[in-house]
């Protein structure tokens, strides 16, 4: 992280990554920030909810946690060695 001097009342903090609209973006433009961040979200989630996911149906798991942890999967360039902490 740096600070780069805009005029004399103002500063930018510049970050390697950051959180927009629920998204984790970073300078690389590595994904792996993003998918932590989804399987972290995911996991908290499902940690919510486990009263009410142990039923017989699993619905709520299906309908809830999943498509959370899920959401915008298809754009993600998700690595080997990332693919064993999503399952």
């Amino acid at each position: 992280m740096w600070i780069l001097v805009i005029g004399t009342s103002a500063n930018l903090v510049v970050v390697d990554k950051f959180c927009y609209l629920g998204d984790m973006l970073s300078v690389d433009s590595d994904a792996d920030a993003a998918v932590e961040a989804r399987i972290r979200i995911g996991w908290d989630k499902f940690r919510q909810l486990v009263p009410l996911l142990t039923n017989r149906r699993g619905r709520l798991y299906s309908s809830c946690v999943r498509s959370s942890m899920l959401h915008g999967n298809e754009t993600w360039p998700v690595r080997k060695d990332k693919k064993a902490s999503i399952r």
